[in-house]
């Protein structure tokens, strides 16, 4: 029974018969995957006992295949709607941790599991950091502690009766079913809010700021904002930690970490990655080639933030070239040197990549348009793409012919090049105006200077291996030659 708690089988075959669903894929991290045939067993075993029942009043049953995916193409927080179009899946079962981004084509169900936590320890020491902190306080979790936090906000509730000086908020789930009709709504029923816990300690709020992030949602009145309060956050330090750590940069954060049973207020390290990425925002300002990643495939509005993407490149005077390559790494990279930056549009979980190891910085969408709408960084950080779309991207095309003064080069640059702009480069000689541009001689005839490469064309004109060379004088075949036989350690007519 455990163990069907833990997978939700009886919730997940109810969405399956609800939806009168027949192909079903099962999305599993690597993880959780040694599981997966037990839970396919489950389902069926539940689906089939629950058919038999029916069978006798309802002919018209309809057989559930399912299919397990693992090693998704991109992230595994995200549904893989890519893996299932595969198969002609109806719908897609996720499992584990999940960023519940809204889908584009297939409804999804999510069950993210059930992580064991110490309530007592959890609830005493947020009651300890509720007290001593002047401030009011936050509860933001992981999503595979959601089945706990019901128990929580009861023990916290009895505390606050002796400690009426205790303000204390829960977020909620978003949602545990997202379809593609409702990504205006991200949901399809609604659960019930943290809110809905009305008491006289802060636990009912009239809502008037609705805040959403890393699948979980919670209302402020209107008077207050998110800096008045301590974000008390209960997970491990992952990737949706960071994206609060990151999005709440003015908010005190402290983290009760569940596995340990500890608090760590120490979030040096996460306020660090902030110092790096506006080092990265400054670097891609120098950027003349820039490679967009696409980093989903299902997540909805990705096309057009990609196209978003391309138009305020352009406008800032430089080039774009979109790539499609699953999950990044640096030997992927690698084969596109001529980008001096490349834009990871993905979810808000996986947008964040530690580039130290890559040739080129590779930045977030909300990162790009700090650098090329040349705005100032306020502090402000936005990890969800989403946010960004339809934003006005004017001041880069008002200002960006405008000399600009690089901190990395120490001095003023120009992203537009004049001569780029005259008329006879749009004919059909563009490719050898670029490619003379590209290379200039120096006093030494022997060197070669290699101007900065405003495109791949001219990157390539400038590199000394262009690829092999083909000679096309001599049309006939070349006579063939016999190679070696034999072994590597001694081959034949070799001397010894």
């Amino acid at each position: 029974m455990e163990f069907e708690s833990t997978y939700e089988i009886s919730r997940t075959v109810d969405f399956i018969r609800s939806g009168n669903f027949t192909k079903v894929a099962l999305q599993f991290p690597d993880e959780l995957l040694k599981d997966s045939v037990r839970v396919v067993k489950s389902l069926k075993d539940k689906l089939r006992w629950l058919s038999e029942s029916e069978t006798e009043r309802n002919n018209d049953f309809k057989d559930v295949s399912m299919f397990v995916m693992a090693d998704t193409a991109y992230g595994s927080c995200c549904v893989d709607e890519v893996g299932a179009s595969h198969i002609g899946a109806d719908c897609v079962v996720h499992y584990g941790h999940a960023c519940l981004s809204p889908t584009t084509k297939l409804p999804a169900f999510f069950v993210f599991g059930k992580a064991p936590m110490s309530v007592s320890d959890c609830v005493k020491n947020l009651t300890d950091q509720a007290t001593t902190n002047n401030k009011r306080v936050l509860v933001l979790f992981g999503l595979e502690y959601a089945h706990l936090i019901r128990n929580i906000k009861e023990e916290v509730m009895e505390a606050c009766d002796s400690r009426s000086q205790l303000e204390i908020q829960f977020a909620d789930i978003l949602c545990s079913e997202i379809s593609p009709s409702d990504n205006l709504n991200l949901c399809n029923h609604g659960v019930l809010p943290a809110e809905e816990l009305t008491d006289n300690k802060s636990f009912g709020v009239v809502a008037s700021n609705r805040y959403v992030i890393g699948g979980l949602h919670w209302g402020l009145r209107a008077e207050r904002k998110m800096e008045d309060y301590l974000l008390f956050w209960i997970g491990s330090d992952n990737s949706a930690f960071a994206n609060v750590v990151l999005t709440y940069n003015g908010c005190e954060i402290i983290r009760y970490d569940a596995t340990d049973n500890c608090m760590v207020t120490d979030l040096s390290q996460q306020k660090r990655i902030l110092k790096r990425r506006y080092y990265l925002v400054e670097k891609a300002k120098d950027a003349n080639i820039v490679g967009i990643l696409v980093g989903t495939l299902g997540v909805a509005g990705y096309l057009h933030m990609i196209n978003q993407m391309k138009d305020l490149i352009a406008a800032a005077g430089k080039k774009a070239y979109t790539l499609v390559m699953g999950k990044p790494n640096p030997a992927k990279l690698a084969n596109f040197p001529e980008c001096d930056v490349f834009i990871y549009v993905s979810c808000a979980q996986t947008a964040l990549l530690d580039s130290k190891e890559y040739l080129a910085p590779v930045i977030t969408p909300f990162e790009a348009m700090l650098a090329f709408n040349r705005g100032q960084w306020t502090g402000e950080y936005v990890m969800q793409f989403q946010d960004l779309i339809n934003s006005s991207h004017t001041e880069s095309q008002n200002h960006s012919k405008e000399a600009r003064f690089s901190f990395l080069r120490g001095g003023y640059v120009e992203d537009f090049d004049s001569q780029e702009n005259n008329d006879e480069d749009k004919g059909g000689l563009a490719l050898a105006h670029l490619t003379e541009q590209a290379l200039q001689l120096r006093d030494n005839p022997n060197s070669l200077a290699k101007r900065t490469a405003k495109s791949g064309a001219e990157f390539l004109a400038g590199r000394s291996y262009q690829g092999l060379e083909i000679h096309n004088e001599n049309a006939l075949p070349e006579p063939y030659i016999v190679g070696r036989s034999g072994r590597a350690a001694g081959y034949q007519g070799e001397n010894s």
